[in-house]
């Protein structure tokens, strides 16, 4: 299958190092402390905070610091697919210790010691790049419920088709079986806080598709900015300030 034209378009008509459409909403759950929606082109994800609150299990609570929870899930409808997956089978609970790791990676939870804070994420609708879009949501929804944050977190993949690196996969792309990288950067410290990849890669190229990767996850990070400044201000025209 040919996933690059001779015109050096892909299937959905972008560039090889072109992102898909972003777009996000912060406040969308009322009864959470912190919620937002984040798109990547088809695919969107809502994600909820809740916290910091006193711990449910005592069992868990610890003196120094504030325990992260995180609960991934798909919606029935999110794929389009009759079969599902039961809730809490392994690749749900495999995503949700990665998307726990890489927030713990940014909050500073030695501010908040003897409390909770959960986070739930979930895609209501799939297209490729599901994991960085509720990397991306989570940290909306984070910033959103005013949790004391290092930096923020922000994930993007990129894959080798064809011999074409190419940025922020779709689904079609994703499940063709070639290697794709997914990265999850603090991007003003410049750390990375998670790396992921799907089958095997040569050095060069490896390097090649992170880098690539690497970009997506800086300008995703120039987006929520734009998106986190855009609601303080209106915040801030509500107070009249």
């Amino acid at each position: 299958m040919e996933f690059v034209n001779p015109e050096g378009l892909r299937l959905d008509g972008r560039r090889p190092m072109e992102m898909r459409q972003l777009r996000a909403e912060i406040g969308v759950v009322s009864k959470a402390d912190g919620s937002a929606v984040f798109e990547m082109g088809n695919t969107k994800v809502i994600a909820a905070v809740y916290g910091p609150r006193e711990v449910q299990n005592r069992s868990q609570q610890s003196n120094d610091q504030a325990l992260v929870r995180c609960e991934y899930s798909m919606a029935n409808f999110s794929t389009g697919d009759r079969m599902r997956k039961p809730k809490g089978d392994r690749r749900s609970t495999e995503i949700s210790m990665v998307i726990r790791q890489t927030m713990e990676a940014c909050i500073l939870t030695h501010l908040m010691p003897r409390s909770q804070i959960d986070i739930f994420v979930q895609v209501l609708q799939a297209d490729g790049g599901t994991r960085s879009a509720c990397i991306n949501a989570a940290t909306l929804a984070l910033a959103d419920a005013g949790i004391p944050m290092t930096d923020i977190v922000t994930s993007c993949s990129a894959g080798f088709l064809n011999g074409t690196p190419l940025l922020d996969l779709n689904y079609v792309e994703d499940s063709a079986g070639g290697p794709d990288v997914t990265v999850g950067i603090l991007p003003k410290l410049d750390k990375v806080t998670l790396l992921q990849m799907d089958s095997k890669l040569q050095m060069e190229t490896f390097e090649t598709v992170m880098q690539l990767a690497t970009e997506g996850c800086k300008a995703v990070a120039s987006y929520i900015r734009e998106v986190l400044l855009e609601n303080t201000k209106q915040l801030e025209s509500r107070r009249g300030v």
